[in-house]
């Protein structure tokens, strides 16, 4: 199916020994794509896991910190958290925080504290529910020297895309990207009635529509997509949108990359997160 809206679909909390985190879930074929909650003053213990993350706030601030590097980040800021690399996102005690949160399928939903070692198999999230629930520690034993989090060199994380989410609409289409490992984030300014096409897509994408509206046709399937609204682009699908007359389109968008979609390809899609 190519258009969702989070707000129909079930919510998951997988690391509730590592974070208060919790959101819908859509599973596309290279990446998890979720908007997820985070109530106000709670939030992720410092943890890693071996695939990339990318985040990108819609409401509230976060206190982050990714590596060594800490900031309070507002919407309209991407977060890239590289694979490996040391973090942890905490909602201030303003208010509740949602954000959008992609990862590759390398590895599953399921995380490491900073002072374990990495299994060498994920948990299920069945199993990481079912250990917390009864009172144990759903991780490994505390062995800090064993622990493969990156904390040094990971370079700037921080990418401010729009100074705020409500902000005029730009003067012309514009687009800003970052390039990860596996993973790609763009924030994009679409004008009325321009439109963005591919006959076969390249990469598998996931775009969240922030401000206006997309009329939207992916495989022959059509939908006019209002703000807070998913569109599902499968590699090799073709695809079309467009702003509607009379207002800008403001969305994110992830794509897949060709190294990430050669890995799956070759060692196959984590698949346990479920269970």
């Amino acid at each position: 199916m190519p258009f969702y809206r989070f707000d129909d679909l079930q919510r998951f909390r997988l690391n509730p020994h590592l974070s208060t985190a919790e959101g819908p879930i859509i599973e596309g074929s290279y990446m998890y794509f979720r908007r997820v909650t985070k109530r106000a003053g709670t939030g992720s213990e410092l943890h890693y896991h071996p695939n990339e993350l990318m985040t990108f706030p819609l409401r509230g601030k976060v206190n982050c910190l990714v590596g060594r590097e800490r900031r309070i980040v507002y919407p309209g800021t991407f977060v890239h958290v590289p694979p490996f690399a040391r973090h942890s996102f905490k909602a201030t005690e303003d208010g509740d925080l949602d954000y959008l949160y992609i990862k590759d399928r390398t590895w599953t939903m399921i995380g490491s504290a900073v002072d374990e070692a990495l299994p060498d198999k994920a948990p299920s999230a069945e199993q990481v529910a079912k250990d917390f629930a009864e009172g144990k520690w759903p991780g490994r034993p505390k062995e800090p020297g064993r622990s493969g989090a990156i904390v040094e060199g990971l370079g700037q994380c921080y990418y401010p895309m729009s100074g705020f989410l409500d902000a005029p609409p730009a003067s012309g289409h514009y687009e800003s990207w970052v390039s990860g490992v596996h993973l790609a984030f763009g924030f994009v300014e679409l004008p009325e009635r321009h439109e963005t096409e591919e006959r076969q897509a390249a990469h598998e994408l996931f775009a969240y529509l922030i401000r206006g509206a997309l009329d939207a046709t992916v495989d022959g399937k059509r939908k006019r997509v209002a703000p807070g609204g998913v569109i599902h682009v499968p590699r090799g699908s073709r695809y079309r949108w467009s702003a509607i007359e009379g207002d800008c389109a403001r969305y994110a968008v992830v794509r897949s990359t060709l190294r990430l979609e050669e890995k799956i390809e070759r060692d196959g899609a984590a698949d346990n997160w479920r269970g």
